[in-house]
């Protein structure tokens, strides 16, 4: 019997389970930017790609972060505006404020530590990944690393987020 090629997706439906997951990060940030703040403990892990389109900020910030950057939304933050396409916020990078604009689609990961919530997204396809065999420090006190040696999932999962 011949194997049969499986059928090409052509609805695209990762792509849009990827871009109805993000709207859950935009609905998160809405609620962080309503009057009140962040409800509770709550806070938020945001992991992007600094060179997908879009991405803007002060050179001497995302150029210390050639392939993703970490951002810790939790009490010094300014300015969180939610759009419908990105998000811009102000983070202070050596004490001095620094303005931040991110397309959702340039997110790769977020996670609410408070209730270890997380999404894992697979990068935009517009733009190449790190460069192989480049291992990057991220560590600074606005924008921590992602741990190294994360798995890139290619459907998001959520089982490494939850307690076991």
């Amino acid at each position: 019997m011949a194997q049969d090629k499986p059928p090409q997706d052509l609805m695209h439906y990762e792509a849009m389970a990827q871009d109805a997951l993000r709207g859950v990060v935009k609905a998160a940030l809405k609620r962080a930017a309503a009057p009140g703040g962040l409800p509770g403990e709550h806070h938020f892990y945001i992991t992007f790609k600094t060179k997908a389109p879009g991405v803007s900020g002060p050179p001497e910030v995302l150029g210390k972060y050639p392939d993703e950057m970490t951002i810790i939304l939790q009490h010094q933050y300014w300015d969180l505006a939610p759009g419908e396409t990105f998000f811009t916020v102000t983070l202070k990078f050596g004490g001095q404020p620094k303005r931040l604009s991110i397309p959702y689609a340039a997110v790769v990961r977020f996670f609410d530590p408070y209730v270890q919530f997380g999404l894992q997204f697979e990068p935009p396809e517009a733009f190449d990944l790190a460069e192989e065999g480049e291992d990057f420090d991220h560590e600074d006190e606005a924008a921590p690393a992602a741990e190294a040696g994360e798995p890139e999932a290619k459907v998001v999962s959520l089982d490494q987020f939850r307690k076991k």
